[in-house]
């Protein structure tokens, strides 16, 4: 009888818990302060290219021409975070600067003319929220009808012409300044703190995270995911009203067609920031960055002498970019 000799397989090599740990810290490492390092980079790169670049003047005026987008990109982090997407945005900055100005042109006073465009703003987000979260509309066939219809509302309001002569409190808004920093960049700081501490403190933003992160256990844990889903759409068009409000006062007149492309500014603003398009994930500081990066790249190429098209070919590569880190992350859970 031959006997066949079993051959006993070598013993696995044992996985390294140290180097397991050290690839976890570089993940976490990366994951956190990745950006923040890509923007440090950006800005020393842009100061060998360009004596101008690092000068407050320069500053000053990216901050400024961030502001806008960066209120619109807080909206929409709260939007993106809850699965959702808001292609709106720039056509509801354009009505409701529109009719800011118009109130202010009457001589309302700033206030009610501030709170107009707001509340012009919010009201359509209202209608995007009751289409999502009532009618099950997709949040992009949605917002793709209002951004249509909000255009077109705004040629309707003032026939197609601009709005001029604006009060100079009201120019103050868009052209001013609070000691050396431009009124744009205060009101910017302040929406940014006070959407990242509704986000990160409170119960409200706590469901904002649950419903993006696991829409049906949301459900079964008692969250009223359709009035979330609602809100966060308001709160994107209150941003977008109150953008549209400084946009004006900042080119000082109200223009229909202003806020054109500005959606998707605003969405690359969150994507660069770290927001999953899939819900559940990110941050107001990573939009805050992110934001900051599109207005650096962007001035920089201004500073080199860079044709405005290759500033789009760079935004959609970084945008690209961007989703296939979050693609790579989510492979890697």
């Amino acid at each position: 009888m031959n006997t066949k000799t079993l051959a006993t397989p070598a013993p696995a090599a044992p996985v390294s818990k140290t180097s397991h740990s050290t690839r976890a810290r570089l993940r976490y490492a990366l994951d956190r302060f990745g950006l923040p390092l890509v923007f440090i980079l950006l800005c020393l790169v842009m100061a060998f290219a360009s004596e101008y670049f690092m000068t407050w003047r320069n500053w000053m005026d990216i901050l400024r021409q961030t502001s806008i987008n960066g209120i619109l990109a807080v909206g929409m982090t709260y939007v993106i975070l809850t699965k959702g997407i808001d292609l709106s945005v720039g056509s509801i900055l354009a009505f409701s600067g529109l009719c800011s100005a118009l109130v202010a042109t009457q001589g309302y006073g700033l206030l009610a003319a501030v709170s107009a465009g707001m509340f012009a703003g919010a009201m359509l987000g209202v209608i995007n929220g009751f289409m999502v979260a009532n009618l099950t509309i997709p949040p992009f066939v949605a917002t793709l009808g209002m951004l249509s219809v909000a255009r077109g509302m705004t040629f309707i309001l003032n026939d197609g012409s601009p709005v001029t002569d604006l009060p100079e409190n009201f120019l103050a808004l868009g052209i001013g300044t609070l000691g050396p920093i431009g009124i744009p960049i205060i009101i910017f700081a302040v929406v940014a703190l006070i959407f990242w501490m509704v986000l990160r403190y409170t119960t409200y933003g706590r469901y904002i995270y649950a419903v993006g992160g696991n829409e049906k256990s949301a459900r079964t844990s008692g969250i009223g995911v359709r009035k979330v889903t609602f809100s966060v759409y308001v709160v994107s068009g209150l941003l977008a009203g109150l953008a549209g409000v400084v946009l004006a006062a900042r080119t000082t007149s109200a223009l229909p067609q202003a806020g054109g492309s500005y959606e998707l500014d605003a969405i690359a603003a969150v994507v660069i920031g770290g927001t999953s398009l899939s819900g559940g994930t990110g941050s107001i500081v990573g939009t805050l960055f992110g934001a900051l990066l599109i207005g650096v790249i962007n001035n920089g190429l201004n500073l080199l002498g860079v044709s405005s098209y290759y500033q789009q070919v760079a935004k959609g590569l970084i945008i690209v970019l961007a989703v296939l880190i979050d693609v790579w992350r989510k492979k890697k859970r």
